[in-house]
Parts: C-alpha cells; structure tokens; sequence
C-alpha cells in the first residue's frame, strides 16, 4: 500500500497527461450504454422535437421585428441547458455510483492511477458529449425546425462561457452527489428524480415566468435556472428579455451562481470522495 501511495504522487504534468488518455476509454465506454445514450445524450433532442410538434401550431410570442415565435425557437435554450445537467450531473452521478457499486473504484484504489486523473477523464468525457450533444440540437433545430440561430459573434461568445461553465459545475455536483446512492441499483431512482423536479422548476420545460414567484425563488438557488437564462439570453429575441425576473438577462448572476456551485461542488469531491466507501 506504501508504494502505490507514493506512486500516486506523480508530477502534475504526468497526472494531467493520464488523466487525458483515459478520455477517449470514458467516451467510447459511455456510447456502449444505450440506456445512459438515451436518457443522457438524446433526451433533450426526444423533447424538443415532442415540443416542436406538439405545439407546432402555437405561438410562443413574437420577436421585435414581429415574426412569431415557434415552440423549436422557445424550447431550443431550455433543451440546451437541459443537456448539460444531463450530461454533467446525472450522468456523472449515476455512472459513479455504478463504478463504487460494481466494485471498479475499489479495483482502482490498487492501482496508481491519482484521483486527479480519474476525475479529469470522467470531466473531459463530458465535455466531449456535451458538446456533440449541443452541436446536435443546434443543427437539428436550424436545419429540421428552421429555428434562426444567433448571428452576433458576441452571442456565441456567450454561448461558449455558459456552456463550458455549466457543463463543468454540473459534472462537479454530479461526483459529488455519486455518493448520495446507497448502491449502483439505487443510483437511477435517486438521481433521476433530483434533475426531474430541476428541470420543471428551472424554466427547461415550462416558461420561467409563468411559475409562481415562491417556485421562481426557490429554482433561483440552484444553477440550472442560471444555465437556462444565459441560453435564452443567446438564442430567444431580444424583447423577450422583458420576461426574465427584473427584466433582463443578469449574465452577472448567471456566472456568479453558477460559479458559486462549481465550488461547492469541488469542495464536497474533495472531501466526501472515496475509492471505497466507508461503510463498504
């Protein structure tokens, strides 16, 4: 055991490059999954495309130009939020929860592989299947349902920063609530609920402002309501600011609590995560 722990103790550089390598192994891994493909990967791109059908004959308001506003336009941001608490949080937390269950993170605890490492390969196959995941609901939703994409550098610019703070906060908070499961069969009926009640009450699914003010205060703690406002600041017309509690945007609050939970998020791996749990 003294020598696997001094063996974890590798240079920064050295733990950065293994964490790396085990990327690609985490996203083909992750595509072998069809159930973790479906209710992860595909999900959002399922209901927008439900919405987008269902509600094709209504309007969702109109822009400044006043061209209607279809239910693909109105639902495209919230479906883009939705896929980074998808990817990051339960995805992360329930595939965790399988690995301590099945007994892999306890094969990993003799090895030498850093936790560092681990985590960078679990995060950065997120990062990857977010961003085809992203870039799929994009496309569909220009070439499919004919949703008019941003054409403002400044508004990609955005879209980059949400994104890649969202998806990282939510890969954070979903190892550290990998733990929260008492074993890998329980992980899907824990987690699964959890991001459920977020994404109705954080404006993915229903209009942010047509909830009552309580529900609107009480999705403001969490940081799927900020991820779902920054997207909507990117992809809806700019008069439909107005919508959005005091009237606009708040990308300050966006960054601020969404990087408020990245914190905590760090703060609870760091010292909740385990190879091998306490009361294996």
């Amino acid at each position: 055991m003294t020598t696997i722990a001094q063996t974890r103790n590798l240079p920064a550089g050295q733990t950065i490059r293994l964490g790396i390598s085990r990327v690609s192994y985490e996203v083909r891994t992750y595509f072998r999954q069809g159930d973790a493909v479906f209710f992860t990967f595909l999900f959002p791109l399922v209901m927008l495309t439900i919405f987008s059908v269902a509600f094709s004959e209504q309007s969702f308001g109109k822009d400044a130009a006043g061209t209607t506003v279809t239910a693909a336009h109105f639902y495209l941001p919230g479906m883009l939020a939705a896929g980074l608490l998808l990817s990051g949080l339960q995805n992360m937390a329930i595939d965790i929860a399988h690995e301590k269950s099945d007994g892999t993170l306890k094969r990993f605890a003799g090895t030498p592989l850093p936790v560092l490492s681990y985590f960078i390969g679990k995060i950065g196959q997120v990062f990857v299947t977010g961003a085809l995941q992203a870039t799929l609901l994009l496309v569909v939703a220009g070439l499919v349902f004919r949703v008019p994409l941003p054409t403002e550098p400044s508004q990609w610019v955005t879209f980059v920063w949400v994104f890649f703070l969202g998806v990282t906060t939510s890969a954070v908070l979903g190892i550290a609530l990998s733990g929260l499961p008492r074993s890998g069969k329980s992980a899907t009926a824990v987690i699964i609920p959890i991001a459920l009640v977020l994404q109705f009450i954080s404006g993915v699914y229903l209009g942010f402002s047509q909830l009552p003010v309580w529900l609107q205060n009480v999705a403001s703690i969490f940081p799927l309501k900020w991820m779902a406002q920054g997207m909507r600041s990117v992809f809806l017309p700019s008069n439909f600011e107005a919508l959005e509690p005091g009237a606009h945007w708040d990308l300050g609050g966006v960054a601020i609590v969404t990087g408020i939970w990245l914190v905590v998020g760090l703060i609870v791996c760091r010292v909740t995560f385990r190879w091998i749990r306490k009361d294996s």
